[in-house]
């Protein structure tokens, strides 16, 4: 396999292997901080703008200063030139990181650095053989988002850890992946991807407006779905809806389109337009 990449906002190619982070780089000890992961496919990076919009937005939620566009964007383009050397025409994901910075060094500013590496097997098994997923409440209203802005709901945030707590429970009960529901039941995202149905040529998905991280994925896929034909909506889905639709997807960055193929054991029927909608979501990621 090939080694990770990791890149700074100048420009510099950094020793992957060597430390990097300080101990009190408020990523580590608070999750202060905002991320994203890009795919990079055949040589090039997908839906760069899109990342960067969204980057920007999360950081603008947490009060981080505003981050330099044009900075991430020489050091995607680095570290896309970097991959490709290493990691020839394979894909990858790329993390963009940029945090708050040191906790005894304010002043220092934020940290700020891009890693590559190649995609996993998990993202790899998840599209070509679906997902078996849990349905888990997640704890709050539709409406908290715009009650407590402080929660940061919507944000792409570092602090990531009762996501990965959800998908550790799932794997203990036997399940891939997790669709969280709110206090009302309604449906709102998995921890890592967003959630699309698929009933006949109609695709919908939950509001942002729930809280929920708005996907650049799933955004691409329903404006290229409307370019050609297909009827889209962003609307509150209930359990039913799920099981009603003709197929259930995962739609993430690096995954991209994941079918569920069970839901709390209840096994969902396979369609027609699966691959219709898996072609529908490769041919999207390569718009910007």
């Amino acid at each position: 396999m090939a080694q990770q990449i990791l890149v700074t906002l100048d420009g510099t190619v950094h020793d992957p292997d060597v430390p990097f982070l300080h101990a009190d780089d408020l990523a580590a000890v608070r999750g202060d901080g905002v991320f994203e992961t890009l795919l990079i496919r055949s040589g090039s990076t997908r839906r760069v703008d899109a990342h960067l919009d969204r980057l920007a937005r999360s950081a603008a939620m947490m009060d981080l200063p505003e981050p330099d566009r044009d900075a991430w964007q020489m050091a995607i383009e680095v570290a896309e030139k970097e991959w490709s050397a290493v990691g020839g025409d394979g894909e990858a994901w790329l993390r963009l990181v940029y945090s708050r910075g040191r906790e005894s060094a304010p002043e220092a500013g934020p940290t700020a650095y891009l890693v590559a590496g190649a995609v996993a097997e998990r993202a790899r098994r998840a599209r070509s053989e679906g997902l078996s997923v849990m349905m888990l409440d997640r704890g709050y209203s539709t409406d908290l988002a715009g009650q407590a802005p402080w929660q940061l709901l919507g944000a792409k945030s570092l602090s990531y850890a009762t996501n990965m707590a959800a998908l550790r429970h799932a794997e203990h009960q036997g399940f891939d992946d997790v669709i969280y529901l709110s206090s009302e039941g309604a449906v709102l995202e998995g921890p890592r991807s967003t959630v699309i149905t698929v009933t006949g040529k109609s695709l919908a998905t939950p509001p942002p407006e729930t809280g929920i991280l708005p996907g650049t994925t799933q955004r691409a896929v329903f404006d290229l779905a409307e370019q050609e034909g297909w009827a889209t909506a962003t609307k509150t889905l209930r359990r039913a809806d799920l099981l009603g639709a003709d197929s259930v997807w995962l739609v993430s960055s690096v995954t991209l389109a994941a079918r569920v193929h069970s839901l709390n054991r209840h096994v969902l029927p396979t369609s027609t337009a699966d691959d219709e909608f898996v072609d529908l979501v490769d041919r999207a990621i390569c718009v910007d």
